[in-house]
């Protein structure tokens, strides 16, 4: 399947293959997801989503996150997936 067919378009529903996240490190190796205050998508809003162009858009925000904190910043993709509940 080419990038172009994987691209979401409304009503047309795709299983997440993947997630992204800024993810910032701290000195004792620590990890945490970036979150940033976004107050036109609601407020308080997690670095991560499931398409890559979502992700490069806040890409900004991480960047904002490494020069308040002085943490490094990485984008990081996860694909293993486990089903670990199914609501009906």
């Amino acid at each position: 399947m080419s990038d172009a067919e994987r691209k979401w378009r409304p009503g047309q529903g795709q299983a997440i293959e993947a997630m992204y996240a800024w993810v910032a490190t701290e000195p004792d190796g620590g990890e945490g997801v970036c979150a940033m205050n976004i107050p036109a998508l609601g407020g308080m809003v997690p670095l991560i989503g499931a398409d890559i162009d979502r992700i490069k858009s806040l890409r900004p925000y991480a960047e904002q996150t490494r020069e308040i904190t002085g943490y490094p910043v990485r984008l990081v993709r996860f694909s293993a997936r486990e089903d670990l509940e199914v609501l009906p």
